[in-house]
């Protein structure tokens, strides 16, 4: 039996790697379009019950009250935590309790869950984006 060089060996294992690393897919990213749909915008104002500053997504929870009188919890999903740092928010700009209209995308599936678009934070008037631009003008 005729033995391999150590060299060659290593050189086929460092080849493999990348093709390996290409090979594998992006894992727990998605594109809008796929989670929700821009064609059914949604407003909706209650009172935040939950925040959860991970990545890759911010994502924040509602208590709203329902048609029939009944509450609903509802999710809503901003832009990664780094984002909205760079716009001047902090774990603490959201605070539980609080009273807040959002307007967002509703989700493809039906659930409870929308794409926060706007914030207000309607004690101090203040309005936020969720996505892609900065504070907004009240």
């Amino acid at each position: 039996m005729r033995a391999v060089h150590p060299r060659i060996t290593s050189l086929k294992v460092f080849m493999l790697v990348p093709l390996l690393a290409l090979w594998t897919p992006a894992s727990g990213h998605h594109s809008f379009s796929v989670q929700y749909d821009d064609t059914k915008p949604i407003t909706l104002q209650g009172w935040l019950t939950k925040v959860e500053w991970t990545n890759p997504h911010v994502y924040f929870y509602l208590d709203v009250v329902g048609e029939e009188n009944d509450v609903e919890n509802w999710a809503f999903e901003m832009v990664a935590p780094i984002v909205l740092e760079r716009r001047g928010w902090t774990r603490n700009t959201l605070q539980i309790g609080e009273e807040i209209e959002v307007d967002g995308y509703l989700a493809r599936d039906g659930s409870r869950l929308a794409s926060a678009e706007t914030l207000h934070i309607v004690r101090t008037g203040e309005r936020h984006s969720g996505t892609t631009s900065q504070t907004l003008p009240e």
